[in-house]
């Protein structure tokens, strides 16, 4: 299933709507579209030197300040085991190689 939109809520991020649902449904893991093509160092669109993750634990971004995602959307994921895979949504095909179990983007886990 794909979930999009927000809660209309006040304070709470699209992020943490999807958050909310996968781990309502039980899903096996939180796909995060992005404009790059996974989590790095630093911003790679402001910084050149920053380097890509392939893996990630969420206290190695916590530690590192990474901001992946909103701290509450973040949070909810690591206390339910809820993988993300972060992707680069605008690059053709991606979201079909991440439904195929090709090794894409940064798995957080």
């Amino acid at each position: 299933m794909i979930f999009s939109g927000g809660t209309g809520n006040p304070y709470f991020t699209t992020d943490t709507d999807s958050v909310l649902r996968v781990v309502e449904m039980e899903a096996e893991v939180l796909l995060k579209g992005t404009r790059v093509d996974g989590v790095y160092t630093a911003d790679p669109e402001k910084d050149p030197t920053a380097v890509k993750f392939d893996t990630l634990t969420f206290d190695e971004a916590y530690s590192r300040n990474l901001k992946v995602m909103d701290m509450t959307s973040f949070t909810m994921c690591k206390e339910n085991n809820m993988p993300v895979i972060v992707f680069d949504m605008n690059r053709e095909g991606e979201l079909s190689r991440v439904l195929r179990g090709e090794k894409v983007g940064t798995i957080i886990f």
